[in-house]
């Protein structure tokens, strides 16, 4: 799986549809069963795939993840691989997408974090009989999201984010640090500041190197329903392997950055999940704080 395929250029796909006699929205659920092999769902055994097309012409995939050793809700359904694969390249919005097995309520509940997703966001199951383009409305009626609790101002998944986060200077009280592990420590902290937690205000942020230096970053994703939420580490891990890094243990080095003391904290669960699935990686964690926050020295935890 090294350097597996996750996202397809635009002009790239613009030519496989040519070459298929196809539209890029035909072209989408064709990519399934090639796809689906890249899943790692060493609990079911069921593979899922997902293609969806990005507003800026790239399409990106995206395939489910289970965790061996912690429980189920850990696993990263494949549609929530899709939307962080977009997060991950900065694409504002996904037009649609194509999966290979119908999206469970997990993943239709998720899905509502993307603005006005109700109404444009069109779904294609590829295993129906007659397969074809649906909102998400028609799979999820009476919906419960974001427009229920948020205003029209505060951005959604995929929108830009600033949570306004820093870590003051001297965090490893005076102990030098190589320049490999500020890049880290920077990208988790930029991975936090970027986090959708508009619920329960407790952003996070982990970052991941492998054994060639290579930065790999996800953010906490929350959802109008708590659950389905997705984690820094789960985030992280979805942008190493969309970024082609290949087997969990080559993950050598991990930081999250968050809030202390707040009411949703991710530490205890970043460090199971990183000991189960690279057992080598070395998880520094880091508490920031707001930008409005007088700056005080910071303590890491290792």
């Amino acid at each position: 799986m090294d350097g597996a395929k996750f996202v397809i250029e635009a002009t790239e796909a613009e030519q496989m549809a040519r070459d298929s006699g196809l539209s890029i929205l035909q072209l989408l659920p064709t990519l399934l069963p090639s796809a689906q092999p890249l899943a790692r769902p060493p609990i079911s055994k069921f593979q899922v795939a997902a293609a969806g097309l990005g507003s800026d012409g790239r399409i990106f995939l995206g395939v489910n993840l289970e965790f061996p050793g912690v429980p189920l809700h850990h696993s990263v359904h494949a549609e929530q691989f899709l939307v962080t694969n977009l997060a991950v390249h900065g694409v504002p919005r996904l037009i649609a997408f194509a999966v290979s097995a119908a999206p469970c309520g997990h993943c239709r509940q998720f899905l509502q974090e993307l603005r006005h997703a109700s109404d444009d966001l069109r779904i294609l199951i590829a295993s129906d009989e007659s397969p074809t383009f649906k909102p998400l409305s028609s799979l999820l009626p009476s919906p419960f999201g974001p427009f229920d609790l948020l205003d029209e101002k505060t951005p959604l998944l995929l929108e830009p984010h600033d949570n306004g986060l820093l870590i003051a200077a001297n965090a490893c009280n005076g102990e030098c640090e190589s320049d490999s592990d500020s890049k880290l420590e920077a990208a988790a902290l930029e991975a936090a500041n970027s986090s959708h937690v508009p619920y329960s205000g407790c952003p996070s942020g982990v970052a991941l190197m492998d054994w060639e230096g290579n930065i790999y970053k996800g953010s906490y994703t929350e959802s109008a329903a708590y659950n389905p939420s997705l984690g820094p580490v789960q985030a992280a891990l979805v942008a190493y392997m969309a970024g082609g890094g290949g087997g969990y243990e080559k993950i050598v080095a991990g930081v999250l950055v968050e809030k202390e003391g707040v009411l949703v904290r991710q530490e205890d669960t970043a460090r199971l999940l990183l000991k189960l699935a690279s057992p080598k990686c070395k998880l520094r964690v880091f508490h920031c704080v707001s930008a409005s926050t007088p700056k005080g020295r910071m303590k890491a935890s290792i």
